[in-house]
């Protein structure tokens, strides 16, 4: 039954024009999911990592911007918001008035090309669902002469998690396919085109991250560091918090990096939320000796052998009572484990400020950050960043936060925390000091100060 059921999503690949390296991809996280403890990653299997090298410490050479003119930018821009409320593309979601991430991205890019003369083409990793919105909104000034401008993730059938066979619904088809994960970048990176055309090109760097991390700004130091010293894959990490403990950690097993996904902690394993044990937490800033993946995808076309996800569903979301569903997928950082030599690389906090609900885009529409011309986003607090915790009910999509601060975010470059419990709306030039708290129902006027 099984063997069938492999066989039916394959058929399934091909009719929808998968390529061999895709279908290998799906083949092998199929056979990992034969294993009863699939996915699952246990913290007394695993050893903490002690110490990694700081950015500042790196042995970069004289000159590491020269590393420039054979590096790419490429976003991961598959999302669609969906945690919001929205169902376009989450990077032309405005992050400061009038400013999308994907324009403050381009702003970050465009300043290097200038300040160093380097091609450093910006290439998107879209899906289906946010190729062609992401392409008009693209400035044109980001075009570079033979490189593409974005290249599609793969997908794959969603399983019946009773029969392990691809799920049928009518209702909705485009519901039967679900994405593999992250990591998939590195065989859409084959299968599209991509890694041929950007090594063909004198492109063999590729500086990898989520859209939605201004901080992931290209620091020439750490691609110049790994080229010098025969290093194919960096993995930034950061000094964990309490905040991290739904992110992942590396830790070492059998003596070599892994990485550690929430999805990956068996249900009762307490340790994942231990960050004194395990210190370091990825930004899923990512550097790929692209050379080094074409002579991996040479030797195996389902790519790097990244550790299975299982993300357990029903074929639709909104629909508790439709079939149960698993979605395989794997993690492109988990590439640190499955990439000989890859280390990781201790970053300042300022790298990683991620925009995953309405609490960080509230912090980041502020003036907590500030946006300068070259698309810098810097923070303007002095210790560490204010903490917005709004109530879920209420602010859980962008409409309804911006239905409750029609007048923009309140001052937060002073605040340690703002908590709203209830329904509250801001009036303008509100600023918050310390810990802030409002409880609702309640307007909050115009000027107000709150304060402890």
């Amino acid at each position: 039954m099984t063997a069938d059921a492999l066989d039916l999503s394959l058929q399934r690949l091909r009719a929808d024009g998968a390529g061999e390296s895709v279908l290998a991809a799906f083949a092998r996280r199929f056979a990992q999911l034969q294993d009863p403890e699939a996915g699952l990653l246990p913290g007394d299997a695993l050893e903490p990592v002690a110490d990694v090298p700081a950015l500042e410490e790196l042995d970069v050479g004289d000159d590491p911007t020269a590393i420039l003119d054979r590096l790419a930018v490429i976003k991961l821009n598959g999302g669609l918001g969906t945690s919001m409320g929205l169902h376009g593309p989450k990077s032309l979601i405005e992050v400061k008035p009038g400013h999308t991430f994907l324009d403050v991205i381009a702003r970050q890019v465009l300043a290097l090309r200038t300040r160093h003369a380097a091609r450093l083409p910006l290439v998107h990793l879209d899906s289906f669902s946010t190729r062609a919105r992401t392409l008009e909104a693209l400035p044109a000034a980001l075009a570079v002469p033979g490189i593409p401008p974005d290249f599609l993730q793969s997908r794959e059938p969603k399983l019946r998690a009773d029969t392990l066979a691809p799920v049928d619904w009518p209702a909705d088809p485009e519901l039967q396919w679900c994405p593999p994960g992250h990591g998939d970048l590195y065989v859409s990176l084959h299968a599209s085109g991509m890694l041929a055309t950007l090594l063909g090109t004198g492109i063999d760097w590729a500086f990898v991250s989520n859209s939605d991390n201004l901080g992931a700004e290209v620091d020439a130091r750490v691609p110049a560091w790994a080229d010098a010293h025969g290093v194919p894959f960096v993995m930034e990490v950061v000094r964990g918090t309490a905040a991290d403990r739904k992110g992942g950690h590396i830790a070492r097993r059998d003596g070599r990096l892994i990485l550690r996904e929430t999805a990956q902690a068996p249900p009762g394993d307490a340790s994942f939320t231990d960050v004194d044990r395990w210190r370091f937490y990825n930004t899923n800033n990512l550097w790929v000796d692209l050379r080094a993946l074409q002579q991996l995808l040479k030797k195996d076309p389902a790519g790097p052998a990244l550790p299975l996800i299982v993300n357990r569903k029903t074929v639709d979301p909104r629909d508790a009572s439709s079939p149960s569903v698993l979605q395989l997928e794997t993690a492109m950082g988990a590439a640190i484990g499955a990439i000989e030599g890859a280390r990781a690389v201790l970053v300042p906090r300022t790298r990683f400020a991620p925009v995953k609900t309405t609490d960080d885009l509230l912090l980041i529409r502020s003036d907590a950050y500030a946006l300068d011309d070259d698309g810098h986003v810097s923070p303007a607090f002095d210790g560490p960043p204010p903490v917005v915790a709004l109530d879920p009910k209420y602010y859980k999509t962008l409409a309804d936060l911006e239905r409750r601060f029609p007048d923009g975010a309140p001052s937060l470059r002073a605040a340690h925390s703002l908590t709203v419990h209830g329904d509250v709306t801001f009036g303008a030039s509100v600023q918050i000091v310390g810990d802030g708290s409002v409880t609702g129902p309640a307007i909050v006027p115009d000027g107000c100060i709150i304060e402890p």
